[in-house]
């Protein structure tokens, strides 16, 4: 089995009033290539006639963005044309490519009548032959995102992208990047085989897990070292795990605010195209 590394726990950091732990970066942990940044936000309830994510127009480039509903919704546009309004259980991926201007709202319904809202953010880096490629963007309902059940009944796969047991997730990183989260009842005992030389980025969203025989809270995320390829997970209350791995990209990172390239001056060259509008024009 892999040895676990380290166990890093995220940095409370709310953004006005929406509840958010930070999970990587951290001080202990900068990023886990190709993994990036991991924000956790919720679980809470708002209020009827609230304002809801506060996540307005902003530009991004050279990097993906994973955003999983666990709960309430989400509203994206962006300057490329793409809009939806994507619920519980759904997830959104928008590749930022050379560049695009989106915001992540809530709905005007959830805004009116409230409610539960819970959401994962996740950033994947892309290899520099790719940093500058076509922007793409696309939201998938619960419905649409495939469901394994093991044998027992008591796990279930919800794939995001790769391959698990023959199924094939609905959406392509281009990395070869696996991504599923993973419901776990009660007992719930399981194995995943990961290659050796992937990074795993394992983060338990809620629960407790036995994990290689080592008890984890919830709000954690598992660092394995690089060797062995098996990782025994047994679910000691109900739990929710969110599990990528991928072979490292090996490459320099070099990140400010909403952009991530391999030089600085890539990122001065960022900034200055966004300035010249170049990131596309705002139109909502």
């Amino acid at each position: 089995m892999r040895t676990i590394k380290t166990i890093h726990k995220p940095v409370y950091e709310p953004i006005a009033d929406l509840v958010t732990y930070r999970v990587i970066p951290t001080s202990s942990i900068s990023y886990l290539d190709p993994f990036l940044f991991l924000n956790h936000h919720g679980p809470q309830v708002y209020q009827p006639n609230n304002n809801g994510l506060p996540f307005g127009p902003h530009p991004h480039r050279g990097m993906e963005t994973v955003t999983f509903i666990l709960d309430g919704d989400i509203a994206h546009y962006d300057s490329d044309g793409h809009k939806s309004v994507i619920e519980a259980g759904g997830v959104q991926w928008m590749t930022a490519g050379r560049g695009l201007i989106h915001s992540e709202v809530s709905s005007e319904a959830f805004k009116q009548t409230g409610g539960p809202l819970e959401i994962l953010q996740l950033w994947v880096n892309l290899p520099a032959k790719s940093k500058m490629t076509q922007p793409f963007y696309k939201g998938l309902q619960k419905e649409d995102i495939p469901r394994i059940v093991s044998e027992d009944g008591l796990t279930t796969f919800n794939l995001i992208s790769g391959e698990y047991a023959g199924v094939a997730g609905p959406f392509d990183s281009g990395i070869g990047l696996h991504l599923a989260t993973i419901e776990m009842k009660k007992h719930a005992d399981f194995s995943l085989q990961i290659p050796g030389d992937e990074n795993i980025f394992f983060y338990i969203i809620r629960g407790k897990l036995k994990v290689n025989e080592r008890e984890i809270e919830n709000k954690s995320l598992v660092e394995f070292e690089n060797e062995a390829d098996s990782i025994r997970i047994y679910a000691m209350e109900d739990s929710v795990l969110l599990v990528g791995h991928a072979v490292p990209l090996y490459e320099p990172v070099v990140s400010q605010g909403p952009f991530v390239m391999n030089t600085r001056k890539e990122i001065a060259q960022a900034y200055e195209d966004y300035r010249l509008g170049k990131f596309g024009t705002w139109q909502h």
